[in-house]
């Protein structure tokens, strides 16, 4: 197998102060086990993850951007989204 042939690799690192893993980059890997000691050569060189996540590529499923409108419509025609009809105490000023 070529490196060409290789799967596509997403991956997500959760450095030592945060909660959550975000995505650093992708690379080419033959297996998940390479993937992941690859991610950790590429992108934790300084020492700054302590969790690697690689995801394969084709595993990742997104919106499409041109059915953005309708997908993130805030839906105007539903009140109880919008607390408009709530009455608030006097002294809360900064809501």
């Amino acid at each position: 197998m070529s490196n060409k042939e290789w799967p596509l690799w997403e991956v997500f690192i959760r450095a030592k102060q945060g909660l959550n893993h975000k995505h650093v980059g992708s690379l080419h890997a033959a297996d998940v086990k390479m993937a992941i000691e690859n991610a950790r050569d590429v992108y934790t060189r300084r020492m700054e993850g302590v969790s690697i996540w690689v995801v394969e590529s084709k595993n990742l499923h997104a919106s499409e951007p041109s059915e953005q409108e309708e997908f993130f419509d805030p839906a105007n025609d539903k009140i109880y989204r919008h607390p408009t009809f709530y009455i608030l105490p006097e002294e809360l000023n900064h809501m």
